[in-house]
């Protein structure tokens, strides 16, 4: 796992190992589809993991990001891979909190962000019903779409095999697939 563009691009990244990390693969990161929309930008990263997609987005000239992450131990490697990319520590926060209480917390807060990324782990396939995964839990969250600063743009990844429900609270902007993995570009509806 490494960092693909800006500043620390080529620095790999370490991930805790086992089965609860599920990096997001480079080929899906698609970071220049967003063009100019990082440099500058408030990030939030959801399900962090690695914190792959904070970094990368610190790397290509983001002015803060923050990971929310619910374990501990990830958290610490996250940590680790941020002094390992030579990234400015002082625009980088991880919180250890479940991701839904972090939301409704930050919606009080009043905090808002410009991008958004969400690669929660997968959930089952749902031939027939609506989907309960944590993508779906997190499009279903009304606290989401008010972390958004206006033109602000969610990306939320997901199993293919995983039908999401688009409330109407979001629009589509773009998909990517790639094999098992989908990329939702999303807008909140205005």
């Amino acid at each position: 796992m490494r960092i693909t563009g800006g500043q620390a691009a080529r620095r790999h990244l370490k991930v805790p190992k086992g089965l609860d990390v599920r990096p997001t693969p480079d080929r899906v990161k698609q970071f220049n589809s967003l063009g100019d929309r990082v440099a500058g930008s408030k990030v939030l990263e959801l399900f962090g993991g690695s914190g792959a997609l904070s970094l990368e987005c610190l790397s290509r000239g983001a002015q803060l990001a923050l990971c929310v992450e619910k374990s501990f131990k990830h958290a610490e490697f996250i940590r680790r891979n941020v002094a390992a990319a030579g990234l400015e520590t002082a625009a980088f926060e991880v919180r250890v909190q479940d991701v839904f209480s972090a939301v409704r917390q930050l919606a009080d807060e009043g905090r808002q962000f410009d991008l958004i990324f969400a690669d929660p782990p997968y959930g089952e396939k749902n031939v027939g019903r609506r989907s309960e995964s944590l993508a779906q839990q997190l499009l279903d969250e009304p606290g989401l779409t008010r972390l958004l600063l206006p033109g602000g743009l969610l990306v939320l990844g997901h199993a293919r095999r995983d039908t999401l429900s688009l409330p109407g609270a979001w629009q589509e902007r773009r998909v990517l697939k790639h094999g098992d993995n989908v990329m939702r570009f999303l807008l909140g509806a205005t």
